[in-house]
């Protein structure tokens, strides 16, 4: 008997053999992606689509006239060290998206055919491209979670964004026409110098898909031919200086590495709470006296589910879709005493499957944390906005991200973390895929 799978919802596996299958009333590919613990794949073999219709353990069956191809799963020859099937639907033609057709449904169904379960794939609008389904190991099962996320940037961004190296013409449905051959320059025409590219004002980003989509999604590096920031080393793994608890008497102070747990002192679990961020510009001296460098710094929070980012809220999305997280607002310059930038944590109203919240800081502008001083974060009861915990960053870095800190679950708790470990973004959509390490921490 088939089961119906909400977003975010997931189910047991009892067959090693499974067939993934969607309906959709528009031209759409199916396609997989085989994913590590870490989010990507090992090689470009672990992409299966329709230009590589097989991979380990996954093949693209063709559908029937008129329908898209199946991917036909064997759980039992999938590598041990893949962690994640994910299950991508995406519209042939890159103009339309999902907002314009009856919502895409997927269907998990055994070798024979009987359904196992079923998801419709809701909450979509702008996008092109979803990570519908994604099959994944627990305790050495499989099991079967609804994803439902949307997904801007362009396909080729999309396996970028899991390490597949691949060309644009391959994302595309149809090949593009071979170019013209190039035309012979006149024997005495002088060769024109080279055109700049043009440059975009230092308030306003340059125009790439929004982010992240309307419907929700994976946020994604912007626009053709992005290349990720390069990434940075894990860091050391420390000896926490263990954990602590909320006090009375005053806000406690962490260092880094460092637990607190979210329960007030007479035992009560804190239910609201508010994260504020802040930061100071460096003075910089000059010739006709001090100046303040203009650092546009950003504070967002990620979700996440296990490994998987879930949905963001960031100054493009001040409140995160399930209503949970409601970002103030964004602070341009970091002027001023007090918090910068404050997002609102509704602790009782986040899903059950979301298990960290990882609070970040980017610098828009490029500019590094060695040219800011006095950052910090700290945790405020929501019902009364006394401070309860505060994390100061001792020291810049050469880096134009940093990861703050953490919220998790353990067991029916939730519990914080101090991070502050630098690495290189300039907006959340570069941030998220460099997130992982510190989720293991």
């Amino acid at each position: 008997m088939s089961a119906t799978l909400a977003k975010g919802q997931n189910g047991p596996l009892a067959t090693n053999d499974v067939v993934i299958s969607i309906q959709l009333a528009a031209p759409a590919d199916l396609s997989a992606l085989l994913v590590t613990e870490q989010g990507n794949v090992r090689s470009d073999a672990d992409f299966v689509f329709y230009n590589q219709p097989s991979g380990p353990g996954v093949e693209l069956r063709p559908g029937p006239a008129g329908q898209p191809a199946a991917l036909v799963v064997n759980l039992a020859a999938v590598p041990a060290d893949i962690a994640q099937v994910r299950a991508v639907i995406t519209l042939d033609d890159p103009n339309t998206n999902f907002g314009q057709f009856a919502p895409p449904v997927a269907h998990v169904s055994d070798q024979s055919g009987a359904q196992l379960f079923e998801y419709r794939v809701d909450g979509l609008a702008s996008e092109s491209i979803v990570i519908a389904l994604e099959l994944y190991r627990r305790q050495g099962a499989w099991k079967v979670r609804a994803v439902g996320q949307g997904y801007a940037g362009g396909f080729a961004a999309l396996v970028t964004d899991h390490g597949v190296t691949v060309d644009d013409s391959a994302a595309q449905t149809q090949a593009a026409p071979p170019p013209p051959p190039p035309q012979a320059a006149p024997p005495q025409a002088p060769m024109p110098p080279p055109q700049a590219p043009p440059a975009y004002p230092a308030q306003q980003p340059p125009p790439t898909a929004p982010y992240p989509p309307q419907g929700g999604g994976y946020p994604p590096p912007p626009g053709p031919g992005y290349q990720p920031p390069p990434q940075q080393p894990a860091p050391p793994q420390q000896q926490p200086a263990g954990e602590i608890s909320l006090s009375k008497t005053g806000p406690v102070s962490l260092q880094k590495g460092q637990r607190v747990s979210l329960r007030k002192e007479d035992g009560a679990a804190l239910t609201f709470v508010k994260m504020g961020l802040g930061w100071d510009p460096v003075q910089q001296r000059g010739l006709f006296g001090s100046r303040t460098v203009d650092i546009d710094l950003d504070a967002s929070v990620v979700m996440f589910a296990d490994m998987n980012p879930v949905d963001v809220a960031y100054y493009g999305q001040l409140t995160s879709k399930d209503g949970s997280i409601r970002h103030q607002g964004d602070n341009l310059t970091g002027e001023g005493a007090g918090d910068d930038e404050v997002i609102l944590v509704d602790l009782m109203r986040i899903p059950a499957h979301v298990n960290s919240l990882v609070f970040v800081v980017t610098s828009y502008k490029g500019h590094t944390f060695g040219q800011v001083q006095n950052a910090f974060c700290r945790l405020i009861d929501g019902g009364n906005n006394a401070e309860l915990a505060r994390y100061s960053l001792t020291g810049g870095t050469p880096t134009t991200a940093m990861a703050m800190a953490k919220l998790f679950r353990v067991g029916g708790d939730w519990k914080m973390q101090a991070i502050g470990e630098g690495f290189n973004a300039k907006h959340p959509g570069e941030a998220i895929p460099q997130l992982g390490r510190f989720l293991q921490a």
